[in-house]
């Protein structure tokens, strides 16, 4: 045992080591990527490929675009094959942003890329630049010990991730079923002090409300949409069945997050709508959460005679994931961490990402850990520079121990 720690923790300070020569290029790297303006949704992905191409072309590492069924561009794969057959490992990162919301309100453009105090200013810095700069070189560094290595580590940078579609994780899933699947995925979402092994998931619904019209200055009232909607919404808010669930992570939670409903003064509303995002824990699954909708919505409806019932329409479902405890996939990556000096602990996220959506289709999924930050999607978002080779350093140990 004695032995074999040693071992490790003098392989973890060579590759610290080997990633501390990388920073100054993951950085320089990092900070091309912010300078392009790639918001999910807003602008075209092919500028920011083009600049991740023109490194790899650099680097003399394969890779290839992915598109849409649309033919639109959603992301770039570098593939990195071992001398011998092994698993296929997919360290991903998304290189698509949040809007950059009031740029008055930023020290710098969101597009500057400013350095500043130990600090990498600018919109995808931390969501998820840095990490698709990071993983990049870690491709760089592996692909010149293939003789070593079983099976593949894929590179995936996909876009298309922020508008909630993640059209560019489903295109390379699609791919992945012609090239021997994927037994299991590394995100780089940012974070350095948790491995997310798991996530709440969602159920994401319209409720549309019905009343009666009329005239709004006529003698008699009808049953007002809108008003029904407010009996709705407070029916909604009341707490929810389940508080807690232990071992998992977060509870479960049911937020309202939009109303819409009537039009101008004249005319008493007969349809609003609510919108409504409950997360989910396994013992409030999505069954559970159809369940809750139906029965307040019906309620509701049986206190309000003489309208239509509420139609509930499900536009988004994810089921809650967590990895067990023993994974090789999270120990491997936790060990790393451990392994380059960071006191990581694993964590199940309140938000869903991308690791829901992998869950969902049988693959094993860490959902973050990457480099330490601030203002994620909001005002001045920004990296901490020398947090990023201990980060590279971990990935780089992890790739090892699962594909050695």
């Amino acid at each position: 045992m004695s032995m074999r720690r040693d071992r490790s923790e003098s392989d973890g300070a060579a590759l610290l080591a080997s990633a501390q020569d990388d920073q100054a290029s993951v950085l320089e790297l990092t900070r091309d990527l912010v300078r392009i303006p790639s918001r999910g949704g807003i602008d075209p992905y092919g500028p920011i490929l083009g600049v991740l191409e023109d490194w790899l072309r650099g680097a003399g590492l394969p890779y290839r675009r992915l598109a849409g069924q649309d033919a639109a561009d959603l992301g770039l794969v570098c593939e990195i094959r071992g001398s011998r057959p092994g698993p296929r490992l997919v360290v991903d990162a998304c290189v698509d942003t949040a809007p950059f919301g009031d740029e008055q309100a930023w020290s710098d453009s969101p597009t500057s890329a400013a350095v500043r105090d130990g600090w990498c200013y600018g919109r995808g810095t931390a969501d998820s630049k840095c990490g698709a700069a990071i993983f990049l070189h870690l491709a760089a560094r592996i692909a010149r010990s293939v003789e070593s290595l079983r099976g593949e580590l894929v590179v995936l940078l996909d876009a298309d991730e922020h508008t909630g579609e993640f059209g560019g994780a489903k295109a390379f899933m699609r791919d992945a079923e012609d090239r021997g699947g994927v037994d299991g995925v590394m995100i780089g979402y940012p974070g350095i002090d948790h491995v997310v092994v798991g996530g709440r998931g969602v159920v994401r619904a319209r409720l549309d409300v019905h009343g009666v019209s009329s005239h709004s200055g006529g003698r008699a009232s009808s049953p007002n949409a809108v008003s029904k909607a407010a009996a709705l919404v407070a029916a909604l808010d009341a707490s929810l069945p389940v508080s807690a669930d232990p071992g998992f992570g977060p509870p479960p939670k049911l937020s309202i997050t939009e109303i819409r409903g009537g039009q101008g003064y004249s005319q008493t509303p007969d349809l609003a709508s609510v919108h409504v995002d409950l997360r989910l824990t396994p013992q409030f699954d999505e069954n559970a959460a159809r369940a809750l909708l139906r029965e307040r919505a019906g309620a509701v409806d049986a206190a309000w005679p003489g309208t239509a019932s509420t139609e509930i329409t499900e536009v988004m479902a994810w089921p809650p994931y967590r990895l067990p405890d023993d994974h090789r996939l999270s120990t491997a990556l936790l060990k790393a961490a451990h392994d380059v000096g960071l006191q990581t602990a694993p964590k199940v996220a309140g938000p869903s990402n991308i690791g829901n959506y992998l869950a969902g289709l049988g693959v094993p999924t860490t959902a973050g850990f990457g480099v330490d930050y601030m203002g994620l999607h909001a005002t001045d978002e920004r990296i901490r520079i020398d947090s990023i080779p201990p980060i590279q350093a971990a990935y780089h140990r992890a790739v090892l121990d699962l594909l050695g």
